[in-house]
């Protein structure tokens, strides 16, 4: 998956803290992660639905470390 840059540049997650999004997967299928919360929106036909109740917890194992 490979969304337009700018697209990702102006999604926010819908939770109250509206943070940024970054793309990742999650069991072999695009998402995009709430960089606050750590959840997961799924990408479906390269749309992302960015509703609360289809977003999934990121698993903090596979989150990337921050230093």
């Amino acid at each position: 998956m490979s969304l337009d840059p700018l697209l990702l540049e102006i999604l926010a997650c819908p939770c109250p803290q509206h943070a940024p999004l970054r793309q990742d997967t999650l069991a072999g299928a695009p998402v995009l992660v709430c960089t606050a919360c750590n959840l997961a929106f799924p990408v479906r036909d390269d749309i992302p639905v960015m509703l609360l109740d289809e977003a999934s917890p990121f698993p903090e194992a596979a989150a990337p470390a921050t230093s």
